[in-house]
């Protein structure tokens, strides 16, 4: 028999097998070993798995999905959700077929999926790659309902293959020639060959196992099949000569799935090898699937990942060096004005980045605020002095605050570029709704928490004031889509901050109040 493979992975490695039954425990260990693995930990749960985890280091999980006490999948989502082991590989062994709790998997940051049954290559194939992968973490939206229903590509999945067994050459061509043309097949004239073939880095999905053999037996073949890892799980259909009902009961525990007598009738044996092949194509096409919905879910974060650290930094950066030009008083006034087109079109870009990045984190609850002290009086003249460009045909804005001429003005605690953006999107809603030559204004009143008032005449219909900060909500705004009061909404609450909508139709005007909490530590 061939030995299995050893030393492809570390030795130093420590693994961690979460599974409920416990000769699949034994048998994954077994794989392990073989790869040259030497430390195992083992847990019935994800309750007990979770334990270990917080105890002592390890490398990676391999872990059942169906389990009592805690599952796999909420094993995997309280591993995400810690910020120690956030980032720890977690392979997901499982026989499931409902693809949208897949997609809730891939979505809570599993690092691969691995459908059963599977062999030991492929398993340390797996295991290669999530060890090496850069680490998924949750993310609730990465793979959708729409794209984890989109059928594959035919063609995808290569052709099963069938591994026919027999001493003699007549039965070998006559099996071969029934199914060359719908599957792939081999041949072996021996048990030797056979178990070779089983327990190679290829075995076969179906062996149709002569019994009466010189040197070793089709009993012998499928006993050594079901005690090594690579081939135990491989389907065999004994076709033989003996038609007692000893060799069938014998042939039936050693887990034989079908009995075909010989001699051979093709109109019998082709429709059962048929049905039986087509579960297997399934297992295949299962397997594809869910690792297409995994690299799916990768292309998403990886493009996310591209936007925030490739995008943002740099964008921030011309915003300040483009800010410190205009403040410069050796500038012209011709100067400065391009200059603020440019500060003007980068902190549009900004927003957008901050609407499709940061938006989605804060609504998936990945987002984690870096606090930091933000000049909110800055913020707003730069924001103003943009808007006044954009609406110089309306000539309407003014800024203002009660910070008495001479004082510091104060500053909020939060995100610097997401007050840019938050401001930017009510600024220009203001805008956008006040009648030409009104008054839009914007006080900053030096209180705790800090509070931003912005005014406009024109008063919010009353058909949306109620779910004014809702998503998609926009009423007789051409070109609106409903996202601008919304990500406000959701940019000052990631601040721990609040905004608020106020109404007069007797006055005709609309007044949205900003909380910030007040940065009470002295400026550097």
């Amino acid at each position: 028999m061939k030995p299995e493979r050893r030393d492809m992975i570390d030795k130093n490695t420590v693994f961690l097998v979460v599974d409920d039954f416990e000769p699949m425990r034994k048998v994954t260990s077994g794989q392990l070993r073989a790869m040259g693995a030497n430390i195992i930990l083992t847990a019935k749960n994800g309750a007990e798995a979770l334990r270990i985890l917080q105890k002592r280091r390890v490398d990676i999980v391999l872990c059942d999905w169906n389990m009592p006490i805690m599952t796999g999948l909420e094993l995997l989502k309280e591993v995400r959700a810690d910020a120690i082991l956030s980032r720890l590989p977690f392979i997901m062994i499982t026989a499931e077929i409902e693809r949208e709790r897949v997609a809730e998997a891939i979505n809570s940051g599993v690092s691969d999926l691995l459908v059963k049954p599977y062999t030991t290559n492929r398993l340390a194939t797996r295991i290669e790659k999530a060890l090496t992968a850069r680490p998924r973490s949750s993310s609730p939206s990465a793979v959708t309902a729409e794209m984890h229903k989109l059928p594959m590509a035919v063609g995808e999945v290569e052709r099963p293959t069938i591994l026919v067994v027999d001493d003699m050459v007549d039965n070998l061509q006559l099996l071969s020639h029934l199914f060359k043309d719908e599957y792939r097949v081999r041949v072996a004239q021996s048990g030797a060959k056979a178990l070779d073939i089983c327990q190679s880095d290829d075995p076969p999905d179906l062996v149709l196992l002569d019994i009466m053999m010189p040197g070793m037996d089709g009993f012998e073949v499928a006993r050594h099949m079901r005690e090594h890892s690579t081939s135990e799980n491989i389907p065999v259909i004994f076709v033989t000569a003996m038609t007692g009902e000893d060799a069938r009961h014998k042939g039936l525990e050693l887990g034989a799935v079908d009995f075909v007598t010989k001699p051979i009738d093709p109109d019998v044996l082709k429709p059962r090898v048929r049905n039986f092949m087509r579960y297997v194509e399934l297992h295949k096409q299962l397997q594809a699937d869910y690792d297409t919905m995994l690299e799916t879910a990768r292309l998403h974060e990886d493009i996310e990942h591209i936007t925030r650290h490739d995008m943002k930094g740099p964008l921030a950066g011309v915003i300040g060096l483009v800010q410190a030009l205009a403040d410069d008083n050796t500038m012209s006034r011709e100067q400065v004005e391009q200059l603020r087109m440019v500060e003007e079109t980068a902190l549009q870009v900004l927003n957008m980045i901050n609407l499709s990045a940061e938006l989605f984190k804060i609504e998936t609850g990945r987002f984690k605020l870096d606090a930091k002290p933000v000049r909110i009086g800055d913020i707003l003249r730069r924001i103003v002095e943009i808007s006044r460009a954009s609406f110089a045909a309306k000539r309407l804005i003014v800024i203002d605050t009660d910070v008495p001429a001479g004082e510091e003005v104060p500053q909020s605690l939060g995100d610097t570029m997401l007050c840019y953006s938050l401001f930017q999107n009510l600024l220009k809603n203001a805008c956008e709704a006040a009648p030409e030559a009104s008054r839009v204004s914007i006080t900053l009143m030096n209180e705790t928490p800090l509070r931003v008032v912005i005014q406009n005449k024109g008063a919010v219909p009353a058909v949306i004031r109620e779910r004014f900060f809702d998503k998609f909500v926009t009423h007789g705004k051409q070109g609106g889509t409903g996202i601008g009061t919304y990500s406000a909404r959701l940019l000052a609450e990631a601040q721990n901050g609040k905004i608020a909508l106020e109404v007069s139709d007797q006055d005709n005007q609309t007044t949205i109040t900003v909380t910030l909490p007040h940065y009470a530590g002295t400026t550097a």
